[in-house]
């Protein structure tokens, strides 16, 4: 998912330390290429890390391999909103980077221009990855692009607020709603989120969606409109303030971080903001679901790593500093840097063990869904619909059932 993080960024001689120990430098493709040329000493790569702490700590990751490849990584940043239109701008243009690093939903959408090449080309391996990891950068049966490291959803909450009003930390969604309402006072909310006309008000409304057994494909489904009547009535109920429908996910992070809030539905990259608020004692625990014994189906958030068609070296080159990304050690310290969960499931099983605060991240990992694994690249219009069904409801402008009939008429899914 595509936000500005204020992550924690490790010092550039640890970062260093840390990767080159694990894998020595190798010398720079000086010799000829598989057609004759010489081998690409540069490429060029495309990234949306524009907020400082994670520019720096993409910045370290990039430095790192082109020590280790011996190959030059001249970098291009763009906001995250203009991500997408550049990179099939450039696709049309045929002027895209050697490497680029993109949101996992626009995957599909970038491949099917025909913008990209497959990774086995450059003998990228896809063992070792949760099964939905793989799926997010699959499009016709081919792997386009994989992930280093993602990023989901989970429950934080005050542990303060709730130890004062004798609230265990909610499972089920009868207990979210009750400890909710019950932590609702003195003119805090019980719980926060952010459902704003966008992908990010319906990454936020996906666990809820998902959880429940709704599908993309059927948006006024008697599942999906359960959720959306469960999320309304949080904020009819006044358990939830009526502003969620224009804060984003960094303004429900404000909001906790004041105390406005006692729980929050946001991201692994807000733990080291978290971390950060010396007074402030949080937990963090998976999205209640709708069943006690039930387990969350959250989002894939996190971007992809691709080497479209380029002419030349360059591609071949590209994929060797996207191998070394993916390598293990790189995957661990670009998830310790920017609070993401490692994409190789015992990668991700030690990183939990060693920080403890991404554990509920790490344990939905394993049942979250890729977003364009049933859509492919019809997801972003699909995602819109669900986003304007949203604000519909909560903004009490239309009943449930008819915004999701709207929704499903919208999508053309």
């Amino acid at each position: 998912m595509p936000v500005v993080r204020r992550a924690l960024v490790l010092t550039a001689s640890a970062a260093s330390a840390a990767l080159l120990a694990a894998c020595s430098p190798s010398p720079a493709p000086s010799a000829p290429g598989g057609d004759g040329a010489p081998a690409a000493t540069s490429i060029t790569e495309l990234d949306y890390y524009a907020d400082e702490q994670g520019s720096a700590a993409w910045q370290k990751i990039l430095d790192t391999c082109a020590t280790q490849t011996g190959i030059k990584i001249e970098r291009q940043k763009v906001p995250t909103n203009q991500m997408l239109p550049k990179v099939l701008q450039g696709a049309s243009s045929k002027t895209l980077p050697n490497l680029l690093f993109t949101d996992n939903p626009t995957l599909q959408q970038v491949a099917a221009t025909g913008a990209l090449t497959p990774l086995s080309d450059y003998g990228i391996s896809t063992d070792g990855y949760y099964d939905s990891i793989v799926k997010a950068g699959t499009y016709q049966g081919k792997v386009y692009g994989v992930a280093p490291g993602v990023n989901g959803l989970a429950l934080i909450y005050n542990k303060d607020l709730l130890q004062a009003a004798g609230v265990e930390p909610p499972k089920t969604w009868d207990e979210l709603k009750t400890a909710a309402a019950k932590l609702t006072k003195d003119g805090k909310y019980g719980l926060s989120f952010s459902a704003i006309s966008s992908e990010e008000g319906t990454w936020q409304f996906l666990p809820f969606f998902w959880s429940n057994g709704a599908e993309l494909s059927q948006l006024d489904s008697p599942q999906a409109a359960q959720a959306l009547q469960y999320v309304t009535d949080l904020v009819n109920s006044g358990s939830a303030s009526k502003s969620v429908v224009t804060w984003s996910q960094n303004d429900v992070a404000d909001q906790f971080v004041s105390g406005n809030t006692a729980m929050m539905i946001n991201g692994s990259w807000n733990i080291a903001r978290l971390d950060e608020q010396k007074s402030l004692h949080y937990g963090v625990v998976p999205i209640p679901v709708p069943q006690a014994g039930g387990k969350p189906v959250v989002a894939l958030g996190g971007e992809v790593g691709a080497v479209p068609v380029s002419s030349g070296p360059a591609q071949q080159a590209a994929g060797k500093v996207l191998s070394c990304i993916l390598s293990e050690p790189t995957m661990l310290e670009w998830s310790k840097a920017h609070a993401y969960i490692p994409s190789k499931t015992a990668v991700a099983q030690k990183f939990g063990t060693e920080q403890p605060s991404m554990q509920a991240f790490v344990d939905e990992v394993g049942t979250a869904r890729s977003r364009t694994a049933e859509l492919g690249e019809k997801y972003p219009k699909v995602s819109q619909a669900l986003a304007d069904a949203l604000q519909a409801a909560l903004t009490g402008k239309t009943p449930v059932d008819a915004a999701l009939k709207t929704a499903q008429q919208a999508s053309g899914s």
